[in-house]
C-alpha cells in the first residue's frame, strides 16, 4: 500500500499546531506554491533536511512507540499494523475484516466507533480503556481519505496510558478511603440509638452525599431533660469532609452539655454561637434547638439560620415555624430569641437540613413547599413518615448533598392507653396549711392512679419535701403538678422565685438543708430550671415498676 497517497484528518490539537505553523509562513511565500517552512528546514550547519513528503511512511510508523493500525472500507479490513501493535497483540493478517482479525478492538467496543468515524468524517477518541494485554490505552480514530474517497479508511492510533490510569486509580482509591473515613466519623458522632421520651415518638435518618460529594456536617439529636421535657436538635456545619464532621461532633457534644443546664432555647444557641467562633472562626453552622413540654402542648424553639420547622396538626394542616430566626452560629453579635409552635396530641413535626429541599435548578421555597405537601399526605409511624419524605424529595445514593431528617409525633392517646397518661395540679396559696393540703392531694391522686403502696408513700414524701422547700424559699404563685406516663411518675413544684436550689450536705446541727437531699435519695432523678415568665420549677421522677 502506498502510504504517501493517503491523507489523515488530524485531531484538533494537531490541526491547531499545523495552523500555527502555516500562519508563521510569510505572505510572499504562500501565494507562489512554495513548500512551507515545516517541510524544508536546514540544520544548524546549513545542510538541507529531507522534507516530510519524501520520508518513507512505513518506516516512520514502524518505529512509532504508539500502536498504529490502518483499516479501510465499510467492514474495516486491515491494511496495516505497526511493530508496536504486533508486539502488544500479536501478528494480524491484512485484508481480513477487523471484527475477525482485531478481537481486542471488538472487546473494547471500538468497532462502532470506527463506523461513526467513517460516516461522519471526523476523528473520535476513546480515553483510557484497559485492553486484553492488561495495559490501558487511549485510542484516537482518524478518518483517512484517498483521492477524495471519504470511505477509504480509518487510522487507529493507541497511546499507552497505563501509568496515568494507575495513578488516577490510586488517586480515586485515596479519595474513596478519605470519604469512607469521613462517613465513618460522621456516623459515629451521630446518636447510635435515639432516646425515646414518654410522650413523643421519634425517628431520624441520615444519608451521606454521593461519591462525587464530600461528606458534610449534618447532625441531629434527641435529649431527654427530665420532668417529661425533651430537647430536639438538628444542625448543619457548612463545608465538607473530615473537618466539617469534626466540628459537628464538637457542637453536638456542647449542645448535650448545655441542654443539661435546662436553659431556654435561645440561651443555648447564644452559648453555641460563642463556642462555634472559638472552634473555628472560618466555620459557621446552622442549628435549630427546640424543647417539647407535654404539659404545655407546644414546641418552644430557637433557630440560628436554619430552615423552618414544619408541623402537621391532627387535621392534616401543615404550618411553618418561620420566626424568629437569627444568623448562623459562629457569626457573633446577635441576640437570639425563642418562638413557639403548637404541638398537641396527634401532631407531627419535621426538622431537616437543606440537602432535603435545596436543588440547583429550583428555588429553596419551592423545595420547602414540596416537602410540606409531602408531609400533609404522609401518615404512619415516625419512621414511615421519615422514609416517605426522603423518597418524595428524590434523595438517592448519588445525591449531591448529605441529608438529615428528624420526625417527631405527639400521639393522641385514647382508651386504655390514655389511662396510662394522667395529669393533676393544685394551686398552693401558702400558709401553714399548704403542706398538709399538698400531701393529702398527692395521696388521693396516687391512690386513684393505683400505684403500689411503696411508690405511693415515696411520692407523698417527695411532694412534702418539694412543697416545704418552695414555701420556705420561694414566693407566690406556687403550684403542685403530678403527672404519670406509662413509664414514670413526675412531681413538679413551681413558684415565683428564680433562685435555683442545690443539693448540699447538712451538718448534724442544721435546722434545714435536708429536703433536696432526701428527694435526690429516694427519687430516680431530680432537677430544677428557671421558667420563662420568671420563677423556677423543681421536679423529681420515679420509674414505675414493670408489669
Amino acid at each position: 500500500m502506498n502510504f504517501t497517497r493517503w491523507s489523515a484528518r488530524l485531531p484538533g490539537t494537531q490541526r491547531r499546531a499545523a495552523a500555527r505553523t502555516e500562519s508563521a509562513v510569510s505572505p510572499d511565500r504562500r501565494g507562489d506554491g512554495s513548500v512551507p517552512a515545516a517541510r524544508a528546514e536546514r540544520s544548524a550547519d546549513g545542510h538541507p533536511v529531507p522534507a516530510v513528503d519524501v520520508l518513507p511512511a512505513r518506516d516512520v510508523l514502524d518505529r512509532v512507540p504508539a500502536l498504529v493500525a490502518l483499516v479501510h472500507g465499510p467492514d474495516h479490513r486491515i491494511g496495516y499494523v505497526n511493530d508496536a501493535y504486533t508486539t502488544a497483540f500479536g501478528t494480524r493478517p491484512t485484508g481480513v475484516p477487523a471484527r475477525d482479525a482485531l478481537p481486542e478492538l471488538a472487546e473494547l467496543g471500538l468497532l462502532p466507533l470506527l463506523d461513526q468515524v467513517l460516516r461522519s468524517g471526523r476523528p473520535r477518541t476513546l480515553k483510557s480503556r484497559k485492553a486484553v494485554d492488561g495495559r490501558s490505552y487511549t485510542f484516537t480514530c482518524t478518518p483517512v481519505t484517498e483521492d477524495g474517497d471519504r470511505d477509504a479508511g480509518v487510522l487507529v492510533f493507541a497511546t499507552d496510558v497505563t501509568d496515568h490510569a494507575e495513578a488516577a486509580e490510586r488517586l480515586r482509591a485515596s479519595e474513596r478511603r478519605q470519604r469512607e473515613t469521613a462517613v465513618t466519623l460522621q456516623r459515629s458522632l451521630l446518636p447510635q440509638e435515639l432516646e425515646q421520651p414518654d410522650d413523643l415518638r421519634i425517628a431520624a435518618t441520615y444519608h451521606p452525599g454521593g461519591t462525587e460529594a464530600a461528606v458534610g456536617g449534618d447532625w441531629y439529636d434527641v435529649i431527654t431533660l427530665g420532668g417529661g421535657r425533651t430537647a430536639l436538635v438538628i444542625g448543619d456545619v457548612m463545608g465538607r469532609g473530615v473537618r466539617a464532621a469534626a466540628v459537628m461532633g464538637q457542637l453536638r457534644t456542647a449542645v448535650r452539655a448545655y441542654a443539661r443546664l435546662d436553659l431556654p432555647p435561645h440561651e443555648v444557641l447564644q452559648l453555641l454561637d460563642g463556642l462555634a467562633a472559638e472552634i473555628d472562626a472560618n466555620q459557621i453552622a446552622t442549628c435549630v434547638y427546640a424543647i417539647h413540654d407535654p404539659n404545655e402542648g407546644r414546641l418552644v424553639y430557637a433557630s440560628a439560620g436554619h430552615l423552618p420547622i414544619l408541623v402537621r396538626d391532627e387535621n392534616g394542616v401543615v404550618s411553618r415555624a418561620d420566626e424568629p430566626t437569627g444568623p448562623p452560629l459562629g457569626t457573633g453579635g446577635w441576640m437570639h430569641s425563642s418562638g413557639c409552635v403548637a404541638l398537641g396530641p396527634g401532631a407531627t413535626a419535621v426538622l431537616y437540613t437543606d440537602g432535603l429541599v435545596e436543588r440547583r435548578d429550583a428555588d429553596l421555597d419551592e423545595g420547602i413547599a414540596a416537602l410540606a405537601g409531602a408531609l400533609a399526605g404522609a401518615t404512619g409511624t415516625p419512621q414511615v413518615v421519615c422514609d416517605r419524605l426522603v423518597r418524595s424529595a428524590g434523595v438517592t445514593a448519588d445525591h449531591d448533598d448529605d441529608v438529615a431528617v428528624l420526625v417527631l409525633q405527639h400521639p393522641a392517646r385514647t382508651g386504655p392507653d390514655g389511662d396510662l397518661f394522667r395529669n393533676a395540679a393544685l394551686e398552693l396559696l401558702g400558709g401553714v396549711e399548704a403542706a398538709p393540703r399538698a400531701r393529702a392531694f398527692a395521696s388521693g391522686v396516687l391512690t386513684s392512679w393505683r400505684f403500689p403502696a411503696e411508690l405511693h408513700d415515696l411520692g407523698v414524701l417527695a411532694t412534702s419535701e418539694l412543697v416545704t422547700n418552695s414555701l420556705q424559699h420561694g414566693t407566690p404563685p406556687m403550684r403542685l403538678r403530678l403527672r404519670r406516663t406509662d413509664r414514670r411518675l413526675i412531681i413538679e413544684v413551681t413558684d415565683g422565685d428564680d433562685h435555683l436550689p442545690r443539693r448540699r450536705r447538712a451538718e448534724p446541727g442544721d435546722e434545714s438543708g435536708r429536703g433536696i437531699a432526701i428527694v435526690a435519695t429516694i427519687a430516680s432523678n431530680w432537677g430544677c430550671r428557671r421558667t420563662p415568665g420568671g420563677g423556677k420549677a423543681v421536679w423529681c421522677e420515679f420509674v414505675l415498676p414493670k408489669g
